[in-house]
């Protein structure tokens, strides 16, 4: 029996019965996707990095191509259904389908898990290393031409597991079972921090494994965009270790690190200590003192410069250290460093918002294929939220926009000629929606 026209009943209101029915014919929940769609169209994201995976599948058998595929994961991933069984469920959603590239009305669905996870498994180790690169290359290409300066941010962080995938060993820092990911972000004169990369790493990994085939890459590709922009790394004390530094000197490129501090630091710092204690006895809490000095560690290549920052809370005394490349003052120094913080935000957003967690899957190459699609779709959303900006929600984060923006309601109808969005005339941010259309429509 059918029951789409079976009437739901309500309590009454207002004197009126309220009934619901079935019956709405093609409708979304999700018509953001349409804007998310002309943000990958904009970026060439998805056709960049399937272009990188070779189809092993028998041809007589394919429905669905690589690029389908990954732009349809993409896209599921950015509107909250990380999961790649999701996709059962919405193979016939009309938005997700009109992103894609198909009539809501075509008879053939969008790709469905089975389909889905055996792609996820199909890409080798130098696959995966050229789609990486080449989303790398989309994200830097956003870089305003005219960009002097170009900071790269990178920090590792955890991805707990909970079944017995490949490399995933137990982390004693983060007391549980994990893989340790690493995510690089970079900053440009527009003050944009944009995500360019993450690489699954086993959970037993240093914090520097990696760093430095990830840095070539970068810098080269920076470099080849713009050839006479400044490079800074920037990081925190895992990475100022003489590998590291002497990696820098050797790509020349500068470096902000923080420093892990030793009895050799504390005793040529203490001026600067004692300096702070005064404050803190004259002026109490929330007293700085800034200072610098050379130092040299026994593993290092060369003397460098090492800055400190000295302050009492409580009537504790705890310096900071950083070794740094940069000519400016202590002071300057050091609130660059500190400005890192801002990256631990970004990736809140891409393990909160994103569930870049979502590496279940037995092989360790499959799972990192999926960080590249989450990756992507955090990719995306950056796009979308520079497209905000003169709005409200020009500083607001992927949940929220996904929320406010996004997660829409419509009635689609086709026509012979068009396909219609029928969006709710309540709907708030009609003129957002038409801001961002403008932006991404632009050339």
């Amino acid at each position: 029996m059918d029951n789409t026209c079976c009437d739901v009943l309500f309590p009454a209101v207002g004197g009126r019965e309220v009934v619901a029915r079935f019956d709405g014919g093609d409708i979304t929940s999700d018509a953001g996707l349409l804007l998310l769609g002309l943000a990958d169209t904009r970026l060439g994201l998805a056709e960049a990095m399937s272009g990188c995976i070779r189809d092993t599948r028998q041809r007589g058998k394919v429905r669905h191509s690589i690029e389908e595929i990954v732009r349809e994961r993409v896209l599921a991933i950015a509107m909250g259904y990380e999961d790649a069984n999701d996709l059962d469920m919405l193979g016939s959603e009309p938005a997700l389908k009109s992103a894609c590239g198909k009539l809501p009305s075509s008879v053939a669905n969008l790709a469905s898990q089975p389909t889905i996870s055996r792609v996820e498994n199909m890409p080798s180790e130098k696959e995966l290393m050229r789609a990486g690169v080449a989303m790398a290359r989309k994200v830097i290409s956003q870089l305003p031409r005219k960009t002097g300066r170009v900071i790269i941010d990178v920090d590792p962080t955890d991805d707990p597991c909970h079944g017995q995938q490949e490399f995933e060993f137990f982390n004693g820092h983060y007391d549980t079972h994990c893989y340790l990911p690493m995510h690089v972000h970079i900053t440009g004169d527009d003050r944009v921090q944009r995500i360019v990369g993450s690489v699954l790493r086993p959970g037993n990994s240093s914090a520097t494994r990696g760093i430095a085939g990830i840095l070539r890459i970068v810098v080269r590709l920076v470099q080849e965009r713009l050839p006479r922009a400044r490079i800074i790394l920037r990081a925190d004390s895992a990475f100022g270790v003489c590998d590291v530094l002497n990696l820098c000197d050797d790509l020349g490129i500068d470096y902000v690190l923080g420093l892990s501090a030793n009895n050799v630091l504390h005793r040529l710092s203490t001026a600067v200590q004692m300096d702070a204690c005064l404050k803190y006895r004259l002026e109490g809490n929330g007293c700085r003192e800034y200072g610098e000095f050379v130092y040299k560690a026994r593993t290092w290549r060369c003397e460098r410069r090492v800055v400190v920052k000295a302050e009492l809370t409580q009537c504790e005394l705890n310096p900071r250290f950083v070794v740094s490349s940069l000519k400016v003052s202590p002071q300057e120094n050091y609130e660059f460093y500190c400005a890192r913080g801002n990256q631990e935000n970004r990736i809140k957003e891409i393990k909160l918002d994103l569930s870049s967690g979502r590496t279940s899957c037995h092989r360790f190459l499959a799972n990192q294929f999926r960080l590249l699609l989450h990756t992507a779709a955090c990719v995306l959303m950056g796009v979308l939220q520079e497209a905000c900006s003169g709005t409200q929600w020009a500083r607001a984060q992927v949940g929220t926009l996904r929320s406010r923006l996004l997660k829409v309601g419509a009635r689609v109808v086709q026509s012979c000629r068009k396909v219609w969005f029928h969006l709710p005339s309540s709907f708030p941010e009609k003129k957002t929606w038409r801001h961002i259309r403008a932006v991404l429509i632009r050339e």
